[in-house]
């Protein structure tokens, strides 16, 4: 860190970066806050699509107790193909957002199958894409948090390390230079002194 110097211009440059950490603040503190509240809702959002998941689990367990029956093979029957993600902008933080979702169901016969695999194949191919919206949401609070992180990290730094450090820089050369200032008086009183006394 370069030396301080105890001057007037360094006076100053000091006062106008303190005024304008203090500018800046405010406004990365309610960055820091949108994020956060951003991030509470992305979190919400992933604990309702996890619940959605459980709820296609528990339908599934209590309204087709027959895929117990190990004779009927129904792997593979529902399939992701494939996804297209967008991303969107939420406070200066981008953020993917599930575009597109392709899910193919599997052909089957209908007089080999019983009736009810429809049912099965319909459940299926929602719970593949509630699975891939519980995923995308997971990846949105990661980056939020990666966000809410970094932004605090700026906010911490000014309001710890910068603010303070250009207050105490400011005091220190004040001090100064209102002690060279009283020097320069004292040096002039003795120096009007002497001169009356010669």
């Amino acid at each position: 860190m370069a030396r301080l110097q105890l001057n007037k211009s360094s006076l100053a440059r000091e006062a106008a970066q303190l005024r304008s950490y203090e500018r800046f603040l405010p406004s990365l503190d309610l960055k820091r806050q949108q994020l956060m509240a951003e991030r509470a809702r992305a979190r919400a959002e992933v604990r309702a699509l996890e619940e959605e998941v459980r709820a296609f689990a528990e339908k599934v367990g209590q309204d087709l107790p027959m895929l117990g029956n190990e004779e009927i093979h129904l792997d593979g029957l529902a399939r992701l193909t494939g996804y297209r993600l967008a991303t969107e902008n939420a406070v200066g933080t981008r953020l993917p957002v599930l575009a597109e979702i392709e899910v193919e169901v599997a052909d089957y016969s209908p007089m080999a199958k019983p009736h009810w695999v429809d049912e099965v194949a319909r459940l299926l191919h929602d719970m593949v894409e509630a699975r891939l919206k519980v995923h995308v949401a997971r990846r949105r609070v990661e980056l939020l948090d990666q966000a809410v992180t970094t932004i605090t990290q700026r906010v911490n730094l000014f309001e710890k390390v910068l603010i303070p450090t250009a207050r105490a820089n400011i005091k220190r050369i004040s001090i100064y230079l209102n002690d060279e200032e009283m020097a320069a008086v004292v040096r002039s009183k003795i120096a009007k002194r002497k001169r009356a006394a010669s």
